[in-house]
């Protein structure tokens, strides 16, 4: 028990310590995601040293210590977005339909049959915007229905499992597909059109994971986002950023993305509203998000019932508001994130 005891204090450590290392290979950045993950069983194995650990005090007090610092260094990392964390966005304290909007994230899983069930959760939540991700020429077909109730539409079919569709019950306005990185990965750039006339800038994204079945380096995906990041940051309109971002909310790429883009994550000071994997409860992680500009507060943020897909669908609600952006305040930039944002978009 003592050899088990060492063996998994050791690995806990390591699998902390590999996301400090700022290398894109994916053996690096894979383990940004299971934070939640290393907390549990960092914590359970300091438990175990003091119930089954019968060698040396000095090596006891040693893993003790170091299983604590493991722990702290982990809730730390968490403490943001856990409900006892002030919240980054704020919520909206009137009723104001002419200046809220509604949106919809849903990554289907592109060999999901549950079309129809898909389609009835879509009718039941209601949203004013509908992203879908995943989306072949077969999910194309089947959820062409949605037309008659969002006359505003864009869509990218493709069977390589980063097909797009955008749905909209409000006016899509100088709406362009772009493949910022990759030829096959596509970003749908829109303005919606609100209820009282005003404008925002949607972009829904996509980016490839670090995987060693697709790009066995983050590469791509940090490209992606950063490029998204100064797009937004320069947009003179309010901004969403929607979509499956195959990053967790807690990574250092994402809090990058935040410093360059200026936007907001409403998850913070809420919970993680854990996306992915919907079919395994200890294996899940906030993959799929949407980032918002300071000019909006939140009405409701929820993730929503799985439909036969590996993720579950995030459920976003927001109101413009003229005091929003003199209330919240995005995360601080330096001139080391600069330097670092410039040196992975210039990879490739």
């Amino acid at each position: 028990m003592n050899t088990i005891i060492v063996v998994l204090t050791c690995m806990l450590l390591c699998f902390s310590i590999l996301p400090l290392i700022r290398n894109d290979y994916w053996v690096f950045r894979v383990f940004d995601y299971p934070r939640l993950q290393k907390l549990f069983l960092s914590t359970l194995v300091f438990l175990l040293l003091f119930v089954y650990y019968d060698g040396s005090s000095i090596w006891l007090y040693t893993l003790a210590g170091l299983l604590l610092v493991n722990i702290c260094y982990l809730l730390w990392l968490i403490w943001p977005f856990t409900i006892l964390s002030a919240k980054q966005v704020l919520k909206a304290t009137d009723r104001n339909p002419a200046n809220r909007l509604s949106i919809m994230i849903a990554n289907i899983f592109q060999d999901n049959k549950n079309s129809r069930g898909c389609l009835t959760q879509i009718a039941r939540v209601n949203p004013d915007i509908l992203v879908l991700l995943e989306t072949n020429s077969r999910w194309d077909l089947e959820t062409r229905e949605l037309e008659y109730n969002y006359p505003y539409h864009c869509r990218v079919p493709l069977e390589n499992t980063y097909g797009l569709l955008l749905y909209s019950k409000l006016e899509l306005t100088d709406t362009h597909v772009e493949y910022l990185v990759e030829e096959e990965i596509p970003s749908i750039h829109t303005k919606v059109t609100l209820r009282n006339g005003k404008q925002v800038q949607l972009f829904a994204v996509h980016p490839t994971p670090p995987t060693p079945n697709e790009n066995v380096r983050s590469t791509e995906r940090d490209k992606e986002l950063l490029l998204i990041a100064d797009l937004a940051h320069e947009s003179e309109l309010p901004v969403i950023v929607a979509g499956d971002l195959n990053d967790v909310a807690w990574s250092h790429t994402t809090e990058l993305f935040l410093k360059m883009s200026g936007l907001l994550d409403p998850r913070r000071g809420r919970g993680f509203f854990n996306s992915f994997h919907a079919n395994y409860f200890f294996v899940r992680f906030p993959l799929d998000h949407a980032f918002i500009s300071p000019h909006f507060k939140l009405n409701a943020i929820k993730r929503l019932r799985n439909c036969g897909s590996d993720h579950f669908p995030i459920y976003l609600s927001v109101q413009l508001d003229e005091t929003a952006v003199y209330e919240q305040q995005p995360l601080a930039v330096d001139a080391d994130d600069i330097e670092e944002a410039e040196e992975k978009k210039e990879k490739i």
